[in-house]
C-alpha cells in the first residue's frame, strides 16, 4: 500500500507538470513571434527599408575648352642677389628667410664713419680748387672766366705795357732817335710778357680742371657714402639669407637673395605634336599636388624653336600667387586652347572614390543604384565623365554614406 501511493504520486506530479508545460506554449509561441526582443527594447529597422531624401542633378555637356596637359615647374618671377657695393664692416641687417620686403625698402648697411671722412676731405679739396680760382670755398657754381682771374689780369697788364714800349721804340727808332738795340730790347720784353700771358692762361685752365675733377671726387665719396646702405630693387620675399652683422664684405659679396613670388612663371615644356596649337594669351589652369585648388595663369611667352634634343617647344606662362604656390613646385598644367570645345560634366561633390575606384549614385526604381565612370578633366567645381553615364541623366550629389539598394526620395537641383 506504501509503495503503490508513492507510485501514484510520482505519476501524478508528472502529468501535472506535462500539463503545464503545454499550457504555456501559446506563450512561448507569441513571444517568438513579437517585435520585441527579450530585453523589452524595440528592434532596429532595416536600413533599407527607409527611404531616404536625396538631391540629384543631371549630367549635362559644358563648354571647357580643348586642352593640353603637360607637367612643369613653377620658377620665381624675378630672382635678384643684392651685393654690397663698398666694402666695409656690416652695421645692420633688418631681413631674414622668408622675410617679405617692398621695393625700396632698407635690407642692409654698413658702417659708414670711414665714408664720411672721405665726403669732408673731399669737400675741402674742392673749397680749395674753387679759392685758387677765386670763387667763394662754398659755392655750387663752378663757371669762371679765365680773363678774370688775377695770373692772367696780371700777366695781361705787363703784356699790354710791354706792346706799348715796343710800339714807342719802333716809332723812335724809324725817327732817329734811338739806336735799333733799344727797339729790340722792348721787343724782347714783350715777347716774354705774351709768353707770361699764355702761361697764366694755362695755368687758369689747369686750376679749372682740378676744380672739375675735385668736384667729382666729392660726387664719388657721397655716392659711395650712399651704398653704404642697401635698397631691396623689388617687392619680394627673402629666399636666403648670406651675411650676418659684424663681417667684413669686400665689394660685390652677396648679402641677400630675394624672390618675386607673385605672379610666378610656369615652365612647360609641350611636345612637338601638340606646339602647333599654343598661342600667346592662352589661359592655363594650374593644380598642384595636394592642394585642391585651381590656379588660373596665362601664357606669355614662347620660345621661337623647337628643340632638337627632346622635340619640345618651351612655354612661359604667368600664374597669380594667392601666397600657396611656392617656386620650385611640380604641377600639373592645362593649356586651354580651344574656348569652344565642351564636354560632358557632373559636379565634383558627386563623385565617390573607393579603392581606386570612382563612382556615381543614380536613382533606378526608387532606389540608390552605383556607377562605375571613367573621368577626365577636373575644375574648380566640375569634373569631366568620359564614360559610364551620359547626357541628361541625373545622378546624386553628396551621398554621403548612401548604400546601393536604399530607398531615396529625390529633389531636383540646379544642373
Amino acid at each position: 500500500m506504501h509503495l503503490y501511493s508513492i507510485g501514484a504520486l510520482r505519476s501524478r506530479t508528472t502529468g501535472l507538470a506535462l500539463l503545464s508545460c503545454l499550457s504555456l506554449l501559446p506563450f512561448v509561441s507569441l513571444a517568438c513571434k513579437s517585435d520585441y526582443p527579450a530585453s523589452g527594447k524595440a528592434a532596429s529597422p532595416d536600413s533599407k527599408t527607409e527611404a531616404r531624401q536625396v538631391k540629384t542633378v543631371k549630367v549635362v555637356e559644358m563648354p571647357i575648352g580643348q586642352t593640353v596637359t603637360v607637367n612643369g615647374t613653377l620658377a620665381a618671377y624675378d630672382h635678384t642677389t643684392l651685393s654690397i657695393k663698398v666694402p666695409g664692416r656690416l652695421q645692420t641687417i633688418s631681413i631674414n628667410l622668408g622675410s617679405v620686403v617692398d621695393k625700396g625698402q632698407v635690407i642692409a648697411q654698413v658702417a659708414q664713419q670711414d665714408y664720411k671722412l672721405r665726403v669732408q676731405q673731399a669737400e675741402a679739396a674742392l673749397a680749395q680748387a674753387r679759392a685758387r680760382l677765386g670763387l667763394s670755398p662754398d659755392g655750387a657754381d663752378d663757371r669762371v672766366s679765365a680773363e678774370e682771374t688775377g695770373p692772367v689780369r696780371q700777366a695781361k697788364a705787363i703784356l699790354d705795357d710791354a706792346k706799348s714800349k715796343r710800339d714807342r721804340a719802333l716809332k723812335l727808332m724809324q725817327q732817329g732817335v734811338i739806336p735799333r738795340a733799344d727797339y729790340d730790347t722792348a721787343d724782347s720784353d714783350y715777347k716774354v710778357a705774351l709768353s707770361r700771358y699764355q702761361d697764366g692762361l694755362e695755368e687758369i685752365r689747369n686750376r679749372q680742371g682740378l676744380l672739375a675733377q675735385r668736384r667729382s671726387e666729392l660726387a664719388l665719396a657721397k655716392q659711395q657714402l650712399a651704398d653704404t646702405i642697401i635698397y631691396a630693387p623689388l617687392e619680394g620675399v627673402v629666399q636666403e639669407k648670406q651675411a650676418s652683422v659684424g663681417e667684413y664684405l669686400a665689394a660685390g659679396a652677396p648679402i641677400v637673395d630675394i624672390v618675386r613670388i607673385d605672379p610666378l612663371r610656369l615652365r612647360v615644356d609641350v611636345p612637338e605634336r601638340e606646339s602647333h596649337s599654343i598661342r600667346t594669351g592662352q589661359s592655363v589652369r594650374v593644380t598642384v599636388e595636394g592642394d585642391p585648388e585651381s590656379y588660373l595663369g596665362f601664357v606669355k611667352r614662347l620660345s621661337p624653336t623647337i628643340s632638337a634634343q627632346n622635340r619640345v617647344l618651351a612655354v612661359e606662362a604667368d600664374v597669380r600667387n594667392n601666397g600657396r604656390l611656392r617656386p620650385g613646385a611640380f604641377v600639373r598644367a592645362e593649356i586651354v586652347t580651344d574656348q569652344t570645345s565642351t564636354a560632358v560634366t557632373v559636379p565634383s561633390t558627386a563623385i565617390v572614390t573607393f579603392a581606386g575606384i570612382e563612382k556615381v549614385m543614380l536613382v533606378e526604381n526608387g532606389k540608390a543604384a552605383e556607377k562605375a565612370v571613367t573621368t577626365g578633366r577636373r575644375g574648380p567645381d566640375w569634373i569631366e565623365i568620359k564614360a559610364g553615364v551620359n547626357v541628361g541623366q541625373s545622378v546624386i550629389v553628396d551621398p554621403g554614406n548612401l548604400q546601393a539598394g536604399q530607398n531615396v526620395t529625390t529633389t531636383e537641383g540646379q544642373d
